[in-house]
Parts: C-alpha cells; structure tokens; sequence
C-alpha cells in the first residue's frame, strides 16, 4: 500500500496564507488555512494508505485526526523539505500540500502497478501531487519552488519514468483561489469558513 503524506505549517496568524492579506486578516488567512488543513487531514485519514505521515512545520493542533504520524519538516527549502519527506519512505509514497481542500479520498487512491510516478498539476503552474514508487529525494532537490515554472521543472524530473497524471487542481493562494475551491467543495470546513467569515465581514 501506499504511504500517504501531508506537508503543511501550522496555521498561525502572519505565518499562513499570506498572501490571503488583503482582504483577510492574518486571523482571517490562519482560520481559512486552519480549515482547509482540517479538510485535507480528514481525506487522508479516509483513504486506504500503508502509513499517514503530516509533515509539519510547528506544532500539532486539535484539527490532527488520530492516526498520523508527525514528523517534523527538515530545514532549508521547501525542495529539501520535500525531499527529505520522501526519504523517510520505504515503498510507493503519494505527498499532497495543505491547499487544497477539494481533494477526494478517490484522486488520492492511486495505483503503482503500472507506472514508477503520479503526477498532480495545479492550476498555477505549480503541482499539488507528487507520487514515487521508488521514493528518490534527488527527484525534488534543486527543483525551483513556487513559480509559475515549478509543476513543468518538476515534471521535467520524471522524464524516463512512467508517470500518470492526475487532474489539475487549483492550490488556494488568493482570495479569489478561495472563492472558486469552496465552491467545489461546498461541503467542506473550508467552505463553511470562507462563508462564516464573508458573514462576519457584511
């Protein structure tokens, strides 16, 4: 099976989601990260999986579910950080980031049988999923990092494997990423948030 792993901050106030400000508050950017961090958790813990591992940078809060493991984010770039998420596995591993809440346990079921990678491109140019048979952290190290060119660089990376893709999802980055992934998942925290806060703010 495969090893499901979630990389993310804790969403504290001026450390997350900044660039929601404006029109958010930093409490506003932390609340609506803090849901769709909640939201993302609770996919993974529904989807079959070897191991769950969230990859965190600060401290566990009450949106963990049981059943993750945590293990701390390594220094240095967030290429290194996600390199060196991977190193820690052992068979196929599938890493996913706290922004996008839309995610399904069924775009996260992937199957290795066929294929050495898994890749998920997000609408911004960067990817929102990355998938290895073979873990490789020198797959990731020196890949630049959020760019229009990231998802393309980092794709560039698989050539000679067999990669297959999943659909484009869009990361929430701006007020308007927000706007448009609540309304594809309207069931969801993040949903119910950005509403929440839209209510408070009229």
């Amino acid at each position: 099976m495969t090893t499901l792993l979630v990389i993310a901050k804790e969403p504290r106030p001026g450390r997350v989601k900044t660039r929601l400000t404006p029109p958010f508050t930093p409490e506003a950017a932390a609340a609506l990260a803090e849901a769709s961090l909640a939201d993302t958790l609770d996919v993974v813990a529904r989807t079959p999986a070897r191991r769950r591992v969230l990859v965190l940078e600060g401290t566990p809060g009450p949106w963990l579910p049981p059943g993750f493991e945590v293990v701390r984010q390594c220094a240095g770039g967030l290429d290194e950080r996600l390199a060196a998420a991977f190193a820690g596995c052992e068979g196929p591993a599938l890493l996913i980031g706290m922004d996008t809440p839309q995610v399904t346990p069924e775009l996260l079921t992937v199957d290795f049988t066929d294929c050495d990678a898994w890749f998920g491109p997000a609408v911004d140019g960067g990817f929102w999923a990355l998938g290895l048979a073979k873990p490789d952290p020198a797959l990731l190290r020196g890949v630049p990092m959020s760019t229009p060119r990231t998802g393309a660089a980092q794709r560039a990376r698989l050539s000679g494997l067999r990669v297959r893709n999943l659909p484009p999802l869009r990361d929430v980055d701006t007020a308007y990423d927000a706007e448009l992934v609540a309304r594809s998942a309207p069931g969801g925290r993040f949903a119910a948030e950005l509403a929440r806060l839209a209510g408070v703010a009229r």
